[in-house]
């Protein structure tokens, strides 16, 4: 496991929020996932990795911010993607359930959403319905920048989404 002075601070702060962070935490340890802190892309505040890691953005948060409500909330939102596996979690209704998780996890702490489209965003609901995902690729884009490449990914998890081409349904 990991030796870094900040994890046990770190999971203790997460736990100590509530079901979400418990959940958080309990899964990161039984997965052994390792989480870094390391420089990035501007856009980026954190990012899970194949290797079943979660890399932290230092250009945004470092060790010494480990309470801080959106270090928390990113934590909660990669480790949402590790649960998801490399399919979904490469698909816009990954992404949507795992900004959902995130925000309202967010809100939880900070008692407000950030922004009008993460509100909406965070109301629609999460099923296998093209109109609301290609909609919630729309508020993120809305809310990230055009640089958030969310227009990358299918909206359907691969597998799912190659059957839709195939047959439509």
């Amino acid at each position: 496991m990991q030796k870094q002075a900040w994890i046990n601070p770190l999971f203790e702060k997460l736990t100590n929020t509530g079901e979400i962070g418990l959940q958080t935490v309990n899964y990161l340890r039984e997965k052994q996932v390792s989480i870094a802190f390391s420089k990035d892309n501007p856009a980026v505040g954190a990012a899970w990795t194949i290797t079943r890691s979660i890399k932290i953005n230092t250009v945004h948060f470092g060790p010494e911010k480990i309470d801080h409500p959106r270090l928390l909330s990113l934590i909660v939102h990669e480790t949402r993607h590790l649960q998801q596996g490399l399919l979904t979690a490469l698909s816009v209704y990954g992404e949507l359930d795992a900004w959902q998780v995130d925000f309202n996890f967010q809100k939880s702490l900070a008692g407000k959403y950030p922004a009008p489209e993460i509100e909406e965003l965070c109301s629609l609901p999460l099923i296998f319905d093209r109109q609301v995902l290609q909609h919630s690729r729309r508020l993120m884009q809305a809310y990230a920048g055009k640089g958030y490449r969310i227009d990358l990914l299918p909206l359907y998890p691969l597998q799912r989404e190659i059957r839709y081409r195939l047959t439509g349904k």
